[in-house]
């Protein structure tokens, strides 16, 4: 069975890839069919709903079952920010160093206890008899002072597990106790009733 893959994240891309295979899925990107997936407008309030989004328009153009996901970072000091709009929290969108600069400027006088934070990976598969699949996974934590660690993107070096960054846990470790990590080991269990219909 062949499904499209709603990203252009290498990163992405390896692990859903990883999950998939055991399941006799085959998993595509737009580029692999030789079509372009338009961006679709994440317009939802929650992840979930950008990731339904995503999903769909990506069956709908490729006819073929899609999956798509959306993921960010909570913060519960700050009302819920910068959430669905994690990439592009600073201004413009994957600027990592502003995004992070400006969590850090507005928790500054946040007491450590009060620093409580999660990651959240929604994902979602929409197939082209209207079925739909979402799941999702949880990380918890606490936003760190500074950035600590050389690893992992986006807020990995202030997001901190314990007493390491996220940034500081190798990409096995990391696996482990992800958002997408549990959020795939979810869709791991949960496809296959959709595809043994």
């Amino acid at each position: 069975m062949r499904f499209i893959i709603a990203t252009h994240n290498g990163h992405k891309l390896k692990e859903l890839k990883r999950i998939l295979e055991p399941l006799g899925i085959d998993a595509v990107t737009d580029r692999d069919l030789g079509i372009t997936l338009s961006e679709a407008e994440e317009t939802g309030s929650t992840f979930a709903e950008n990731a339904e989004i995503k999903a769909t328009s990506g069956c709908r153009e490729s006819g073929l079952p899609c999956i798509a996901d959306d993921s960010g970072l909570v913060v519960d000091a700050l009302g819920g920010e910068p959430g669905v709009y994690s990439a592009r929290y600073a201004g413009e969108h994957g600027d990592d160093e502003a995004n992070i600069v400006k969590l850090l400027t507005k928790l500054a006088d946040i007491p450590e206890e009060k620093r409580t934070a999660r990651f959240v990976c929604s994902i979602c598969v929409v197939f082209p008899d209207g079925r739909k699949l979402t799941v999702e996974g949880k990380s918890e934590g606490r936003i760190g002072y500074e950035k600590r660690g050389e690893g992992g993107f986006g807020y990995d070096p202030v997001f901190m597990f314990g007493d390491r960054s996220f940034a500081e846990l190798s990409a096995e470790e990391k696996d482990e106790v992800s958002h997408r990590g549990h959020a795939l080991r979810a869709l791991a269990r949960e496809l296959p009733k959709y595809i043994n219909d």
